[in-house]
């Protein structure tokens, strides 16, 4: 199975990486820079708004932005995560590679805000399978419920 990752052609370190691996780089395969990528998604409308915040993160897609960017594209993008939403019931791979879905992460967020499970490092996903018994349903609520995002 080939694996595509977005790494440019000025990415000499990123893409010595690849050497000896399934992985293949289309961008560098095509002569693209950072910027070319970039441009090209500012013309096709696919940088993510966090680029506003952030001067690195992707398209707004991206499986592999971190769980606090998915987090702020929810809230702040509502749109867009709603368009996420449906792509994950149309496509035929999970989200993340270990079986997570957009669904996972949104269920996952609506907890934060609840105060049901925490929005930091603690967080398990095995806490989610709790909440369907004991101190859950009695209206638990978690010392730190005060997510960002």
């Amino acid at each position: 199975m080939v694996q595509y990752i977005g790494i440019a052609a000025d990415e000499p370190e990123r893409l010595e990486r690849l050497v000896g691996t399934s992985k293949r780089a289309p961008l560098a395969e095509l002569g693209w820079t950072e910027e070319d990528a970039y441009m090209w998604c500012i013309k096709n409308k696919l940088l993510s708004p966090i680029y506003t915040t952030s001067d690195r993160g992707g398209c707004w897609f991206c499986h592999n932005q971190t769980i606090a960017s998915l987090r702020l594209l929810r809230k702040r993008y509502p749109h867009l995560w709603a368009l996420m939403m449906k792509w994950d019931l149309d496509s035929p791979v999970t989200f993340h590679s270990d079986g997570r879905t957009i669904h996972d992460f949104d269920l996952r967020f609506s907890l934060e805000m609840q105060g049901k499970v925490p929005c930091d490092r603690r967080f398990r996903w095995k806490m989610i399978d709790l909440i369907g018994g004991n101190r859950y349903e009695q209206g638990y609520q978690h010392p730190r419920h005060h997510c960002p995002g």
